[in-house]
């Protein structure tokens, strides 16, 4: 996945990546052959209503991809700065990009209370990295290189282009089932000659119950790979900095202050959980019901996998 970079392979990541996509691509194959089975795709206005669908879709994660970095800058409040305005900044990200073999990415910088990172961009050539500056307030240099070589393992990973193709076909399946919804709401199902409204009420219920099953699936297994894939990040950034230690310091410190958070800005964050280096949110305990469905694995998980790569690394030394 990071051939073009130092960063180390990860082949539990191209495992997980490829079984989790096959397993979604089931699930909207599956979909697909529900909305035939009961009838509704046989139809050619509904055939078209599918296909404008999936191009809607595609145009969603498509730009989604293409300016994911412009999104995340403006819902973070952050500004790009050079290395004149942010020096220090700038030499750790340029000595990990010399370390790494990728090209720099630009670097922001957003003025919050939140001590945390993000990396975005669809390609290690338009990738933006992000700081708050209460991140480089708590932080030690070491400790802010761990949390830096971590989210620039995202950018040479393309977990950007995995996570947006993984989540294509949950927006489809979505759109989809409003689509119809809304079709059949607003006089799609009249003159079907299929026993009429009532018919139509059969078909609406079929498909909501189908998209139900498909949005379950397709959310577990969308946060599943979002947890290892954080976990994959830790792993590759601690490798190339040598230091698994400096990043398990950082992630107790950022852990610990964002518990003290208020919870109502912690709500206002969430919608870039998915960027973080560590959520907008009080993780749910570890094996809970809720802990399913969060974006990130427990601070107790990432700690105990940095430990194991301490000791690949003494191994290594030894």
């Amino acid at each position: 996945m990071a051939a073009r970079t130092r960063y180390a392979p990860d082949r539990g990541l191209t495992v997980r990546m490829t079984a989790t996509m096959f397993l979604l691509g089931l699930v909207f194959v599956a979909f697909v052959a529900a909305i035939i089975g009961i009838g509704y795709a046989y139809h050619a206005s509904d055939a078209a209503i599918v296909l404008f669908a999936v191009v809607l879709g595609g145009g969603f994660a498509i730009g989604s991809l293409f300016y994911s970095d412009k999104i995340a800058l403006r819902t973070a409040g952050a500004r790009e700065v050079t290395p004149q305005e942010a020096p220090e900044l700038h030499g750790i990200v340029d000595r990990l990009c010399a370390l790494a073999n990728m090209p720099k990415p630009r670097v922001a910088i957003a003025h919050s209370n939140m001590p945390n990172a993000f990396a975005t961009g669809r390609s290690a050539d338009h990738a933006v990295l992000c700081v708050t500056d209460d991140l480089m307030r708590r932080l030690t240099p070491e400790e802010l290189e761990g949390v830096i070589a971590h989210e620039m393992s995202h950018v040479a990973h393309k977990d950007v282009q995995v996570m947006t193709a993984a989540s294509f076909l949950a927006i489809i399946a979505a759109l989809l089932i409003r689509v119809a919804f809304y079709g059949e709401l607003f006089g799609g199902g009249r003159g079907r000659g299929r026993g009429g409204g009532q018919n139509a009420a059969m078909i609406m219920f079929a498909l909501m119950a189908v998209s139900i099953i498909v949005y379950a699936v397709s959310f577990v297994l969308i946060r599943l790979l979002s947890r290892y894939r954080e976990l994959s990040a830790d792993r590759s950034g601690a490798l190339l900095t040598g230091q698994p230690s400096a990043l398990k310091s950082a992630l107790v410190k950022v852990s610990g202050q964002m518990s003290r958070i208020p919870t109502n800005d912690l709500r206002t964050a969430q919608p870039m959980n998915a960027f973080f280096f560590a959520p907008a949110m009080h993780l749910a305990p570890k094996g809970s019901l809720a802990s399913i469905f969060s974006t990130h694995p427990s601070l107790e998980r990432r700690l105990a996998e940095l430990d194991k790569v301490q000791q690949q690394l003494n191994r290594r030394a030894g």
